[in-house]
């Protein structure tokens, strides 16, 4: 788990259109990641 403030681990995700995106690919700029529970899940 991941502490407030620490480093995220670099990763590739497809964006909405299915675009990849890379972390990397906002090196130097502030970033918000927000991580939210699959639906219809506990927690």
């Amino acid at each position: 788990m991941l502490e407030v403030s620490s480093k995220a681990p670099g990763f590739t995700l497809p964006d909405q259109d299915g675009n990849e995106v890379s972390l990397g690919d906002f090196s130097g700029k502030k970033v918000v990641l927000w991580f939210f529970p699959k639906a219809s899940t506990p927690g």
